[in-house]
């Protein structure tokens, strides 16, 4: 399964659900996932800030043998690898100055990368100021960038695709007062030729809409869902309608 085609390929916003291993028992997994995929979600992403309690293999393997629908990490350290999924996102923190989270974790990770046979995505991660400090944040330690300033964004962004990332993720972070500004979506998408994800603050289908309609090819939703899983009908409605 070749997951960078499916991203790159397809027309039109894709839907992928965020599934946080250290939040989802057994019983609600299986009502997400059975949910996710008939409503025409695209992807699961598995992964957090934090991985305490170790259910990140166990999350993946209900997941995969609930349903078909590809699987990808979005690891918040290099603790989070795991061969049973189909994908991983590795990201390089371009937003940011912690060389770390640049090249160093990717160095210690690579011969497990290797060994795991994932289809690797390199992806230029984007913090975007969300109006209160998230988690990603301050396991990042570094400063996000301003919403207001869509210059920033979108040099970076250009910056990331000019060193070769694939894929280019703008992030709000989970628990976001403030979802990524339609406009720096828009400006962003206008001078980039690789495929944008945007998450982070996406609460209600009318933003996921005016996300979409702004640019993003992908829109990455977790938190919201934890909450209120029937939300993960509504805001892929709301996703294909754009």
């Amino acid at each position: 399964m070749d997951i960078y085609s499916l991203i790159a390929d397809k027309k039109g916003t894709q839907f992928s659900v965020l599934v946080d291993p250290e939040q989802c028992n057994d019983r609600v997994l299986k009502d997400l996932v059975s949910l996710s995929a008939s409503s025409a979600v695209d992807y699961i992403m598995v992964g957090g800030s934090l991985l305490i309690n170790d259910h990140l293999d166990k999350c993946i393997q209900l997941i995969k043998s609930e349903t078909d629908l590809p699987v990808i990490l979005f690891p918040g350290s290099e603790m989070q690898i795991n061969g049973k999924a189909d994908a991983i996102l590795l990201l390089s923190l371009i937003s940011g100055r912690n060389p770390e989270l640049l090249i160093g974790k990717h160095v210690s990770a690579a011969p497990y990368l290797k060994a795991s046979r994932l289809e690797i995505l390199p992806t230029g991660y984007m913090l975007i100021e969300s109006g209160n400090s998230t988690t990603a944040l301050y396991m990042s330690n570094t400063t996000p960038i301003p919403r207001f300033k869509d210059d920033v964004a979108v040099c970076t962004a250009m910056a990331g695709e000019m060193l070769g990332m694939k894929l280019i993720y703008m992030d709000a972070g989970s628990g976001a007062t403030h979802p990524v500004s339609a406009s720096m979506i828009n400006r962003v998408k206008e001078q980039i030729n690789i495929p944008l994800i945007v998450g982070g603050g996406i609460r209600t289908p009318e933003v996921a809409l005016e996300s979409s309609r702004a640019g993003a090819d992908m829109i990455v939703v977790g938190t919201a869902i934890e909450n209120d899983l029937q939300l993960i009908k509504e805001i892929s409605v709301a996703v294909k309608e754009a």
